[in-house]
């Protein structure tokens, strides 16, 4: 009888039970897919935290590059306006100029532009004290920005387009402003106070094609005076006639316009007026016509509207007179006009 255990003997010993090899295979392949599953879950993580790195890194140079680009943009913008400051100043400096040469000859209107040029100093001196606070802020800003990463923490003031927009109106109501005080010291530097006239018409081809085609029938000069406190007048002229000179000769008129000295004045007017086309070559041999006004005509009456009844000549000159002419020359022609003033009370 063998004295070895059999299997019989072994299952009869009881809680001892040999080992299943399917169990514990079943059991490591879980613990095998947990571990798998967490390890996939911490790759994801960190797959996750490095694109998020990534996108924080070309939002940050994307931030840096547009913030590059506003302080270019501003600093272009700074110095653009500081340029039109600087010739702005320069343009007033320059009228405040012509305006102490013509103070000998100005009215009382010139002191309300000189006040108005000193206004405008003032106005332009502060703008410009804005312009360099400006300036240095930007300069400021470009500074802290050239350090690298931390540039993208920095931002322009909010205000400050607002800014930029707020001076560019500014100087755009002084380009208005200038330009209407350039437009009355041209005036005040061709105005004559001696009841004479030269009046210079280019473009005359063009402007009598436009007077046959209807589009402009008419021209006047700029306004002249027998004297400071005198008659105010200019001339009207139909390059292409009017009334019996229509399509034949150029008609010129006189016409006597309202004038803010009107209430110390003489009416009606009774002034000798001498009406003439200048011939520009050597022999000087001009083309005149002299009237005496009619007073009891209401083109000579005191002017109660802006202007009179123009009167004068519908026949001054013919055109075949002045075709080819040394009347015209340079395409210019030029009218004088002479208001006897020798015998009119001089305030």
């Amino acid at each position: 009888m063998s004295d070895e255990p059999g299997p019989s003997h072994v299952s009869s010993m009881p809680g001892l039970s040999p080992p299943s090899t399917g169990t514990f295979s079943s059991v490591g392949i879980a613990e095998l897919d947990h571990f798998k599953n967490q390890m996939q879950y911490q790759i994801m993580q960190v797959q996750r935290w490095l694109k998020d790195l990534q996108n924080n890194q070309t939002l940050e140079k994307a931030n840096t590059a547009s913030f590059a680009q506003t302080l270019n943009l501003s600093k272009n913008q700074a110095k653009a306006m500081e340029t039109r400051l600087a010739n702005l100043q320069k343009i007033v400096a320059v009228q405040a100029d012509t305006n102490k040469k013509l103070q000998k000859e100005t009215t009382d209107k010139n002191a309300t532009t000189h006040v108005l040029i000193e206004a405008m100093g003032v106005d332009l001196a502060a703008v410009k004290t804005t312009m360099e606070n400006l300036m240095r802020q930007v300069e400021e800003l470009r500074r802290s920005g050239g350090g690298g990463s931390g540039s993208a923490n920095i931002s322009l003031p909010d205000n400050l387009n607002e800014m930029f927009e707020a001076l560019e109106r500014q100087l755009g109501t002084y380009d208005v402003k200038l330009a209407e005080m350039d437009l009355r010291f041209q005036v005040l530097e061709t105005t004559n106070y001696d009841g004479k006239l030269v009046w210079k018409i280019r473009d005359f081809d063009r402007r009598r094609e436009d007077a046959k085609r209807g589009r402009a029938l008419s021209i006047y000069s700029q306004p002249f005076y027998t004297s400071r406190y005198g008659y105010k007048m200019c001339l009207r002229v139909y390059l292409n006639g009017d009334g019996m000179g229509k399509n034949t000769h150029i008609s010129l008129f006189f016409v006597l316009m309202k004038g803010e000295y009107d209430a110390i004045l003489q009416f009606p007017f009774r002034q000798k007026v001498t009406l003439m086309l200048l011939d520009q070559g050597p022999d000087r041999r001009h083309l005149s016509d002299v009237f005496r006004p009619d007073p009891t005509s209401s083109s000579f009456k005191k002017p109660t509207s802006d202007m009179n009844i123009a009167s004068g000549c519908p026949m001054f000159v013919a055109h075949d007179t002045i075709n080819r002419s040394s009347y015209v020359k340079e395409d210019t022609i030029f009218i004088r006009v002479v208001v006897e003033t020798t015998d009119l009370e001089n305030f």
